[in-house]
């Protein structure tokens, strides 16, 4: 989520008018990419509710990386 909030922050957020697009937005994006891949490594084999939060999370985590490269090519 923190890589989130700063993407939204580089990319001026809370004005309107001063959304833009900004090279620096590509630091939240590896760093939410970085964090799905030490999340995998939480996977089970076993079908459980352990393995269903990962998911979520990984879910979770890829809508990130989605509005991240959103907004680092659309402001």
């Amino acid at each position: 989520m923190a890589a989130f909030v700063i993407s939204l922050r580089l990319g001026g957020f809370p004005d309107i008018n001063a959304l833009h697009s900004s090279r620096w937005q590509a630091v939240p994006t590896l760093m939410t990419f970085a964090g799905m891949i030490d999340l995998v490594r939480c996977l089970g084999r076993r079908h459980n509710l352990h393995y269903a939060s990962v998911l979520i999370f990984l879910y979770t985590g890829l809508m990130i990386l989605a509005m991240s490269v959103f907004l680092f090519f659309f402001p």
